[in-house]
């Protein structure tokens, strides 16, 4: 993506200017976008983006440029810039004297796609967004439905003063399906939306008709689904983006973004039980084909696992390179940008709750009245604390055990470290789900995920 001389050039008249520590990081993004709605195409646009990010390290003072001029002169400009603000351009120190003894990585392919993005044609892709769009359409009360498809293809590289030199070609793909129910003036949607770090093979892993058949009954659902109740009850809460509670209102108070700076309430508390012993908390940058996993993270470290709870006791953070210079903690293959016009940051992967040694079923069978919340929607967290209230996308009754009506408008209030305390069940299923999670560094895909698992108190917020 650009040549081994000028990058050379570039790290090495950073240590001339002080620099501690300089990093380069190339990137080349490939985003197309196809829409269709009610039988018709709506939408089918492509961009192409490319550009360049040189971080500098002074101690533990971090300064970033970017530019999308990779010509040697440009990169230049970039690193002048940043030395010109901290007033060390003209300084000319021993150790940029030498040449850079680059390590190169070689890909490994663990996330290699099956069918290429470019093995298929538009009409092959329409084709498999009407066939998701028809799927959806199950019952007359169905009114509306979007099918869309993203593809993302991103070729990255990054080199630093320390020898790294790593390449990498990520493609993912997602199917989304928003199904929209209206019976007179109540209107309720229903969504489903698989991706994965895979090819056009997506299709055949999640069947277009099944995903929008998935999404039409969730909105039939709701639309039937009387008010839920308010309260403090037991709650099931279902697998998959279930997991998305423990992702906001947990995950990132484990990243060292906030543990460095005191602003998470679980900084400096390694080896402490903060969770129920059936909880095991994983942050795993390596699963196959995942929508968050990559061979290298954005500083060009190997992606890792990372058991961050186990069996309730914390055991580790999330550790990017600032990170690791602030607090100590050992790097985890976790710094992470949405681009190359942001620094990186320690971010999650794919994050989840390993399975457990209870029977689904179980669960409930002990319940006399509480919620079952099948799917999650959105919400808000407060950072630093992990306060946060979540909406039930898709929810249920259960009374003595059983499952009962459907129930809409449900939502979930509580804090990410005293919820851990109240698991006091976790299923053997598992599965997760794909999203997009915002912080200092931009949007990253991530997974979250989960099995079944049971709260045994749980504030719920209804209009019943």
């Amino acid at each position: 993506m650009l040549p081994t001389a000028g990058v050379e050039g570039v790290l090495a008249r950073a240590l001339k200017g002080g620099a501690d520590f300089a990093e380069v990081y190339a990137e080349r993004s490939r985003k197309r976008r196809m829409s269709v709605r009610s039988g018709r195409l709506e939408e089918a646009i492509s961009g192409l983006d490319y550009g360049v990010g040189i971080r500098l390290f002074f101690g533990t003072e971090v300064v970033y440029a970017y530019t999308n001029d990779l010509t040697e002169a440009g990169l230049q400009e970039a690193l002048e810039t940043l030395l010109r603000a901290k007033g060390t351009l003209g300084k000319v120190d021993a150790r940029g004297q030498g040449g850079l003894d680059f390590r190169r990585r070689a890909p490994q392919g663990l996330h290699t796609p099956k069918v290429p993005l470019g093995e298929k044609d538009k009409r092959f892709r329409l084709e498999r967004l009407l066939e998701a769009e028809a799927g959806a359409r199950l019952a007359p009360e169905i009114k509306e439905v979007e099918a869309s498809l993203l593809e993302w293809e991103q070729e990255v590289l990054i080199a630093n003063t320390e020898g790294t030199w790593a390449e990498e070609k990520r493609v993912r793909t997602r199917l989304y399906v928003l199904a929209v129910a209206q019976d007179g003036a109540e209107v309720q949607t229903g969504m489903s939306a698989p991706g994965k770090s895979v090819g056009l093979e997506l299709f055949g892993l999640y069947p277009p008709k099944e995903v929008g058949a998935k999404a039409a009954r969730q909105a039939l659902t709701n639309l039937r689904a009387k008010p839920a109740p308010a309260g403090t009850m037991p709650v099931v809460v279902g697998p998959g983006f279930g997991g998305v509670i423990f992702h906001e209102a947990l995950g990132h108070l484990l990243e060292t973004t906030s543990v460095a700076k005191k602003a998470s309430v679980l900084a400096d508390r390694l080896g402490e039980a903060i969770a129920s012993p059936v909880v095991t908390y994983i942050d795993d940058g390596t699963l196959p084909h995942a929508w968050g996993s990559s061979e290298v993270d954005d500083e060009g470290r190997p992606t890792e696992r990372t058991v961050l709870i186990e069996k309730g006791v914390l055991r580790a953070y999330m550790v990017d390179r600032l990170g690791h210079l602030l607090t100590g903690y050992p790097l985890t293959g976790s710094g992470r940008r949405q681009d190359y016009t942001y620094a990186p940051t320690s971010r999650m992967r794919n994050t989840f709750l390993a399975p457990g040694e209870s029977e689904v079923e179980d669960l409930f069978s002990g319940i006399e009245f509480g919620l079952y919340a099948k799917e999650m929607g959105g919400g808000q967290v407060k950072p630093g604390s992990g306060e946060y209230n979540f909406a039930v996308q898709e929810g249920y009754i259960i009374r003595k055990g059983r499952l009962e009506e459907p129930v809409r408008g449900a939502m979930l209030v509580g804090k990410g470290p005293e919820t851990l305390k109240r698991v006091v069940a976790v299923a053997k299923d598992w599965e997760n789900a794909p999203g997009m999670c915002g912080s200092l560094s931009g949007a990253v895909p991530v997974e979250v995920g989960q099995p079944h698992i049971l709260v045994s108190e749980l504030v719920v917020g209804g209009r019943a």
